[in-house]
């Protein structure tokens, strides 16, 4: 990902990583991760939606990383992570991932215990979260987690992207809308314009549309349709149900992509739900509309259920795991070129 896909300057401009590393899926793919703040801070690990990066937690982590150890990824083929090959888009796919992210960025301490963290998804970013229920990774690891502006299934049915009325002909459209490989193009103002009637509340500002449309504008198409085919057909309902770390979840009344429905179906379907947030008037991208908000509720996460036994006191190194390697840290980065 170049300079031109994401804010250079103000509060959603990302910040620079303490360490950016490589972890390595089931599969052997590659996922870039990049990690701010202090060391022994209590860990937040941030799973981010579909066509955006960890460029879109900007302001999350500007807030987070003062006394927070973050850990944010970019999902296959978004921002610097290889796409996965054809065929490859799958929950299955996204769960290996964080699993793999977690595994390899936690330590394991040498009696075995297992440091935890406060895990965090946003809309495909939370069915990540749902996809990964069931993986030993996710609940030995994940203290507690919060879901931001996702659904777990029939997203086509209740989509209000064409305000089109329900049944086949809405779902028809809505196919065609998620899974479009149309090139995207330069950020122009029409383009600003369609994404915050699609993605944000009518509060958002020229600021934040601005810095979500370089996001999304920079994803490969072929990623996008990929992944966005994917969810149209996706079912994790059952794996809510499996979800078993207490789980906080967070939605705009105006959210378009996945309505308040989807977030009142997963508060009531989780084993250990810590309630459901409805922010009145934000729309799909509530990390970005309303970071201090998202940032508030995370830290209310740590502070109630990350303790000092979660978090181990002597971390393992990223150098000492075989499958996770140091790309580069703040001392000897590299500014991307434009």
């Amino acid at each position: 990902m170049n300079r031109l896909s994401h804010a250079t300057q103000g509060r959603y401009a990302p910040p620079t990583p303490v360490r950016e590393l490589t972890v390595t899926s089931a599969d052997g793919a590659s996922l870039h991760v990049e990690e701010y703040g202090p060391g022994g801070a209590p860990t937040v690990v941030l799973a981010h939606g579909w066509t955006c990066s960890i460029a879109f937690w900007a302001p999350v982590i500007r807030e987070l990383s003062r006394d927070h150890r973050v850990i944010a990824y970019d999902q296959r083929g978004h921002g610097h992570s290889a796409p996965p090959p054809y065929g490859c888009y799958t929950t299955e796919t996204l769960a290996d991932d964080l699993a793999a992210v977690l595994d390899q960025t936690l330590a394991t301490g040498p009696d075995g215990a297992k440091e935890q963290a406060v895990v965090v998804g946003h809309s495909m970013g939370g069915m990540t979260i749902m996809a990964a229920a069931r993986r030993p990774e996710l609940r030995e690891r994940a203290a507690a987690v919060l879901m931001c502006s996702t659904g777990a299934g029939g997203l086509l049915a209740e989509t209000l992207v064409v305000p089109t009325p329900r049944g086949r002909v809405r779902e028809r459209v809505h196919t065609l809308v998620l899974g479009s490989a149309a090139p995207l193009g330069r950020v122009t103002p029409v383009a600003r314009r369609v994404l915050r009637y699609v993605t944000m509340g009518r509060a958002a500002t020229r600021e934040m549309t601005d810095a979500c449309a370089r996001i999304v504008h920079a994803c490969p198409r072929r990623v996008r349709a990929q992944w966005g085919h994917m969810m149209g057909g996706m079912d994790l309902v059952a794996d809510v149900g499996e979800l078993t770390p207490p789980t906080a979840v967070i939605v705009g009344t105006a959210d378009r992509l996945t309505p308040p429905v989807h977030a009142h179906k997963i508060v009531a379907a989780l084993p250990n739900s810590l309630g459901l947030t409805v922010l009145p008037g934000i729309g799909h991208m509530t990390p970005v509309e309303v970071p201090d908000t998202v940032a508030d509720a995370i830290r209310g996460l740590v502070a109630d259920h990350l303790t000092d036994d979660h978090t181990n006191p002597a971390p393992v190194p990223a150098e000492a795991s075989p499958k996770a390697s140091v790309v580069a840290d703040a001392a000897t980065a590299k500014e991307p070129s434009a």
